[in-house]
């Protein structure tokens, strides 16, 4: 069923500004969705002994009451998925959604939080390398930026320990993430970046419900008011807000070069935990930091020189 509305968001083609402009934004989007990823550890934290499953599928839940109000707002028509399309999205919210929740509580039971940390860091890598092989083409640049960033972020984490187990569940981890940005590059220019966010927090919920009613313990428990914060938080600054920055630059930039913004997630952590001093600085983060940033600078670069021969070729 569709609605009769015009959708604002016709699609990332169409909505975009175009040209440098248009990049510069992008650029934006995807850092400002990493920065607040990262510095949602903190709200994280304050739910380790919530419920997981129920409060994740709160969580969703509410996100998606969200972005379904933004729909609205937007007069952005409901468009009912195709079955290909329905089962990516549901492959979407098993993996980078409900899949990484799990597997990042799991590992952190079997391996320090910096090394889980240091392996889903990756991320930049895989997006690169996978990008590569399905354009069956390398761009050298941009997978040298993303071992920078990778490099960046193990400095910034530190590299703790782990049993065979643990660190099986981090490349777990490491695998959903990666998957939350590559089963939805098919999918953004159908469907928009806000239909893709709200469509696929919808599809999480009742997998949530089914892992929890699974799962020993209680489904769902009372919050306190740390808690409560706690979700309200992640519900629509983490998720409404920056699964739509993320999907929006996603399908400008592309999976390899949005995937060099991850490096951000642990360098916003640090730093919000410097900021409310939950930690002191120390020299290998402050070193990390800057890494991060010289591999951002490397790989955006090349964009900008693309475009710079691009202007020349069409001026000759």
């Amino acid at each position: 069923m569709t609605s009769s509305t015009p959708a604002v968001d016709a699609g990332p083609a169409t909505t975009a500004p175009s040209g440098a402009d248009g990049l510069r934004a992008a650029y934006v989007r995807c850092a400002a969705a990493m920065a607040l990823v990262g510095a949602s550890f903190t709200a994280s934290a304050a739910l380790t002994d919530y419920p997981l499953a129920g409060g994740q599928a709160v969580r969703y839940a509410v996100a998606a009451l969200c972005l379904l109000a933004v729909m609205r707002w937007r007069r952005v028509a409901f468009v009912l998925p195709t079955p290909r399309q329905a089962a990516r999205l549901a492959a979407l919210a098993a993996t980078g959604l409900t899949g990484f929740s799990a597997f990042v509580v799991l590992a952190t039971r079997h391996a320090e939080p910096s090394l889980v940390g240091a392996v889903v860091g990756a991320t930049p890598v895989v997006l690169a390398a996978t990008q590569a092989v399905r354009e069956r083409r390398l761009a050298p640049r941009t997978l040298a930026a993303a071992v920078v960033v990778t490099a960046g972020v193990a400095l910034v984490e530190g590299l703790g320990s782990a049993d065979p187990l643990g660190l099986a569940l981090a490349v777990g981890a490491l695998a959903c993430e990666a998957a939350f940005s590559l089963l939805a590059v098919p999918l953004l220019p159908a469907l928009g970046a806000l239909r893709v966010s709200t469509y696929a927090c919808v599809a999480a919920v009742p997998q949530l419900l089914v892992l929890g009613l699974l799962a020993p313990g209680p489904l769902l428990a009372v919050p306190d008011g740390t808690e409560l914060a706690a979700l309200a938080y992640l519900s629509v600054v983490l998720t409404a807000v920056a699964f739509l920055l993320w999907y929006s630059g996603l399908a400008r930039v592309g999976a390899a070069r949005a995937g060099l913004f991850a490096g951000l997630m642990p360098v916003a952590a640090l730093a919000t935990s410097l900021a409310l001093g939950v930690e002191a600085p120390t020299a290998h983060g402050v070193a990390g930091a800057l890494v991060v940033a010289s591999g951002l600078a490397l790989g955006l670069s090349s964009s900008r020189a693309g475009r710079r021969r691009g202007r020349t070729r069409v001026t000759a």
